[in-house]
């Protein structure tokens, strides 16, 4: 359920920066840079996760 919810809020994140971005720019909307964004945001995201400990910090 989390890779879902990862590649919706990816996607979602994408579509605004392509169209913000765009806007800004001039340029026409390009959904298939949105679509390029989405799985690299969510590689980078899974990736750091993975790196991210889950272990409990022993009290010092």
């Amino acid at each position: 359920m989390r890779f879902i919810m990862t590649l919706v809020w990816a996607f979602l994140l994408s579509l605004m920066l392509v169209y913000v971005v765009g806007a800004m720019a001039g340029a026409a909307f390009n959904f298939s840079l949105s679509l390029l964004l989405t799985f690299v945001f969510a590689i980078l995201i899974f990736l750091l996760s993975s790196l991210i400990p889950d272990e409990p910090v022993e009290k010092h």
